[in-house]
């Protein structure tokens, strides 16, 4: 499946915003979705998840991520990401976020995310084109 398919990302992307309903963010009100299509064709969703200690809080795409090898296990690898928000504001994955995706993301994988002039796309690669890697060759 192409995912630079329009059709296929924007269906994705109705995926993270539905996903973002579900936020639990009573102390920021910023209410972020992610979905995650998988090379085996399955999509996870995620949404972020706060506490009282800002630091203990987990973002959608992390969230999503520990749902898709929890439930497939860690061989999984992603072939796109889509985020949306419910707040109109541009949200790009976070540094945390981009790491952890590293692990696990097409280098070439589509990501789709809100910015200050509307949705953006653009390759993994592009968004962290130095992710820390150290894995056992």
């Amino acid at each position: 499946m192409d995912m630079k398919n329009t059709q296929e990302m924007e269906q994705l992307l109705e995926q993270a915003r539905q996903a973002a309903q579900q936020s639990y963010s009573p102390y920021s009100g910023f209410r972020v979705g992610a979905a995650l299509r998988l090379t085996n064709g399955e999509v996870v969703t995620g949404t972020n998840v706060e506490n009282v200690s800002y630091g203990l809080t987990i973002c959608a795409e992390r969230s999503a991520l520990v749902r898709a090898v929890s439930r497939f296990g860690p061989t999984i690898r992603i072939e796109a990401v889509a985020i949306a928000n419910l707040n109109d504001s541009a949200s790009p994955p976070c540094g945390a976020c981009r790491q952890v995706l590293a692990e696990f993301i097409l280098p070439d994988a589509p990501i789709l995310f809100p910015a200050a002039n509307g949705v953006r796309t653009m390759a993994f690669s592009d968004l962290l084109p130095l992710a820390f890697d150290m894995k056992l060759k």
